[in-house]
C-alpha cells in the first residue's frame, strides 16, 4: 500500500539482544523494538561503536536505563577468544566473533545435529587440527542455538548445556578418532591424538564460559527474581552483609506496594443506607423532592501505631527492617511513634524523622542497641513516660523474642496497656516451638495480645503490616 512505512522484522541477534535487555530490567516497548530494527537496517553490525550508540539512543531513556543498557550490550556483544596469545586474532572488534555477532547476517554456521559436522562441512577434528578459532567460534554459536541455549535458567544446567553444545559440534567423533589413533602403533597417529586432546581441553573451557555468559544474558531476569524470592523468605538474622542493599531495596518496594494499596481515599460506602438528612439538604432547591440521593459513608482513619522494638543482640537485625518498613509507609500511616529498648526504653521517633532511616537505625543501635534484654524495665519505662498517649485508636506493635534473661516480665503492665489500646500485636522472630522455653516469657505475655505471630522474614513483616492496615478498614 503506497505511502505506508514498511515495518522491519528484527534480525535474530537483535531479537535476542532485546530479550537480554528486557531480562536485565530495561523497559523496551514494541515500538522501540521496531525503531531499533529500522536503525539497524541503516548501520548494520560492522561498526560496534556506532551500533552501541545508535541502539542506546533508541532503547535507553534515563541514566539508570543507560547503565543497564551499557552492561547488557557489553555482555551480549563481548568478543570471544578461544585461546590467548595469537596476535592474528587481535585485530579490530568487527573481525572477532561475538555472542550474537556470528549470526549478524543470518548466516551462522550450520550444525549437523547430534555429532554433526560444523562450519561449512569442516569437522571438529579438522578445526582443532588447523586451530581455526573463527571456525570453532562459529560452530559453537551454531551448536548453542541448536541446543536451545536461550532456555538456560540455573547454574545447575551449565554442565548439561556444555556437554550438549560439544556433542553438537562433533565431540563424539573426535573422541572416537582419538581412541582409534591411540590404539595405533605409529608415532604420527599418537602425536595427532595428543594434539587433539590438548586442543579439546581449552575448547571445553571456552564452551563452558560461553554457556555461563549466555546464562547471565538470558537468565538474569529470572535469576534476579528467584534471588529476591529467596531473600524475602530467608530469616533476617541469616542475611549476609553483601545482600543488605538488595534487602533495603526490597523493603522499599514492598512498602511502596502496600502504601499504594491502602493510602487511597479512605472512605467506604455503606451501600443501601440512605443518608436522609444530607439527602433533604441536597434537594432543598426542589422543595425537598429527592431528585439527588446521598448514601451513608464511613470515613476510615489511617491507623496510629506505636512500635516497641527490641534492639538487643538477638533481635537487632529484625528491628532495623521493621522500622525501615514502617517509615517507608508514611503515606498509609497517619502517626508512628517508635521506641527502642534492651535493658531500658527510649523514644526514637525524632531520630527516624530527621535522618534517612538507614542512618537513623545505625544511631539508634549506637545509643541503646546490642544490650541485654530486660522486658520488665522496658515496659515500666513505657508506662511511666508514654502510656497516657495510648488511646482506643492506637495499635501497639511489639517486636521481640520475649527473653528477659530471667528478670521480672511485668506482665501486669501489658495487661493495663491492652485495656487502653485498640490492639496489641506481638511479632516474635523465634520459632513457635521455642516460646516458653528457657527464659522466654512469651506464653505469659500472649494472653494480653490480640495477635502473637512468628515474624522472622520479609514475607512475615509484609503480612503483619498489611494486617495492621487492613484492620483499620
Amino acid at each position: 500500500m503506497s505511502g505506508s512505512a514498511e515495518v522491519p522484522t528484527a534480525s535474530e541477534p537483535l531479537r535476542r539482544f532485546l530479550q537480554v535487555a528486557r531480562g536485565a530490567g530495561l523497559r523496551v516497548s514494541a515500538a522501540e523494538g521496531i525503531d531499533a530494527a529500522r536503525a539497524l537496517d541503516f548501520i548494520g553490525y560492522a561498526d560496534r561503536t556506532a551500533l552501541k550508540d545508535t541502539l542506546g539512543l533508541v532503547l535507553a531513556k534515563t541514566p539508570d536505563e543507560k547503565a543497564v543498557y551499557h552492561e547488557a550490550f557489553e555482555l551480549y556483544f563481548k568478543h570471544e577468544a578461544l585461546s590467548a596469545g595469537d596476535d592474528s586474532h587481535d585485530d579490530a572488534d568487527s573481525e572477532s566473533p561475538s555472542a550474537g555477532q556470528g549470526m549478524a547476517d543470518g548466516q551462522g554456521a550450520q550444525g549437523g545435529g547430534e555429532g554433526g559436522e560444523p562450519s561449512g562441512g569442516n569437522s571438529l577434528s579438522e578445526l582443532l587440527t588447523q586451530d581455526d578459532r573463527a571456525g570453532l567460534a562459529a560452530a559453537m554459536e551454531s551448536a548453542g542455538r541448536e541446543s536451545g541455549i536461550e532456555n538456560i535458567r540455573f547454574f545447575t544446567q551449565k554442565n548439561l548445556y556444555t556437554r550438549r553444545i560439544l556433542v553438537r559440534m562433533g565431540l563424539r567423533k573426535v573422541e572416537e578418532e582419538v581412541e582409534a589413533l591411540r590404539s595405533s602403533s605409529t608415532k604420527q597417529n599418537i602425536d595427532r591424538a595428543a594434539l587433539l586432546e590438548a586442543r579439546l581441553a581449552p575448547l571445553r573451557d571456552t564452551v563452558r564460559d560461553f554457556v555461563e555468559r549466555n546464562m547471565l544474558l538470558f537468565a538474569r531476569g529470572d535469576n534476579e527474581q528467584f534471588r529476591e524470592e529467596l531473600l524475602k523468605s530467608a530469616r533476617l538474622s541469616n542475611i549476609e552483609r553483601r545482600d543488605m542493599e538488595r534487602m533495603r531495596i526490597l523493603v522499599r518496594q514492598m512498602a511502596k506496594k502496600l502504601a499504594a494499596r491502602y493510602a487511597k481515599t479512605r472512605r467506604r460506602r455503606l451501600r443501601g443506607q440512605l443518608d436522609i438528612r444530607r439527602t433533604l439538604r441536597k434537594n432543598m432547591g426542589w422543595g425537598g423532592v429527592p431528585f439527588v440521593t446521598v448514601w451513608k459513608q464511613k470515613r476510615i482513619e489511617k491507623p496510629r501505631v506505636m512500635v516497641l522494638c527490641d534492639v538487643s543482640g538477638s533481635v537487632a537485625a529484625m528491628s532495623g527492617f521493621l522500622l525501615m518498613f514502617l517509615y517507608a509507609l508514611n503515606e498509609a500511616l497517619s502517626d508512628i511513634r517508635s521506641f527502642a529498648y534492651s535493658g531500658s526504653l527510649i523514644e526514637v521517633s525524632e531520630i527516624l524523622e530527621k535522618e534517612p532511616v538507614e542512618q537513623a537505625i545505625g544511631k539508634i543501635m549506637e545509643a541503646i542497641g546490642w544490650g541485654s534484654s530486660n522486658y520488665g524495665n522496658a515496659f515500666a519505662d513505657f508506662e511511666e513516660g508514654w502510656m497516657q498517649h495510648v488511646t482506643n485508636k492506637t495499635t501497639v506493635l511489639i517486636l521481640g523474642d520475649a527473653r528477659g534473661n530471667k528478670t521480672d516480665p511485668r506482665t501486669e503492665i501489658i495487661a493495663r496497656l491492652s485495656q487502653r489500646a485498640r490492639r496489641i500485636i506481638w511479632l516474635n522472630p523465634e520459632y513457635r516451638t521455642l516460646w516458653g522455653t528457657g527464659d522466654s516469657d512469651m506464653n505469659r505475655y500472649a494472653p494480653f495480645c490480640n495477635l502473637v505471630t512468628v515474624c522472622s522474614t520479609l514475607r512475615h513483616l509484609e503480612r503483619a503490616i498489611s494486617g495492621i492496615l487492613e484492620g483499620s478498614n
